[in-house]
């Protein structure tokens, strides 16, 4: 058992108008897209931050800080591959993701299967090794009243 890691991730941003509302490298049709520097796409942060935490390596704050021009805009699902490159490097694979969106809205079911697809291809796995689950607050909290979204995400790695 000495092989396996397991590693948590978690990331907010708030909504904002004028963006492109992107989760899992989809762009969702909605009102608001999520402020930040990249894309600002809460899911994929939140498992490149679990998939480098098990990995032993910097979080994604501190590899692709927002303070680099390079990753102004960039769409999140890029830096997803090169993290999947970087622990590839140290013959690390993914065993699996699991993941919780939470937000009042948008409704996440419907795009689950093209956020996994979109995730899997990024880390060269089966899409079937990766759970999402679109999760309410009933109205409790900043994510109850609609000002944004909270990811949560485990990942379980194999030394090879």
């Amino acid at each position: 058992m000495d092989n396996y890691r397991i590693g948590n991730g978690f990331d907010a941003h708030p909504f904002v108008l004028g963006r492109d509302l992107v989760l899992g490298g989809k762009i969702i049709d909605h009102k608001f897209g999520l402020a930040g520097h990249s894309d600002a796409d809460v899911l994929v942060h939140a498992i490149i931050d679990s998939l480098l935490g098990a990995a032993g390596l910097p979080d994604i704050g501190q590899l692709f800080p927002d303070s680099d021009s390079r990753y102004k805009d960039i769409r999140s699902i890029v830096l997803l591959k090169e993290v999947s490159s970087k622990i590839a490097a140290l013959d690390i694979s993914v065993v699996n993701i699991d993941s919780i969106i939470i937000c009042q809205e948008p409704r996440i079911s419907p795009h689950i299967v093209d956020m996994k697809r979109n995730i899997a291809d990024a880390l060269a796995i089966d899409a079937d090794c990766i759970g999402i689950k679109g999760k309410t607050t009933e109205g409790l909290g900043y994510t109850g009243r609609g000002e944004g979204i909270d990811v949560y995400s485990v990942c379980l790695i194999r030394k090879n």
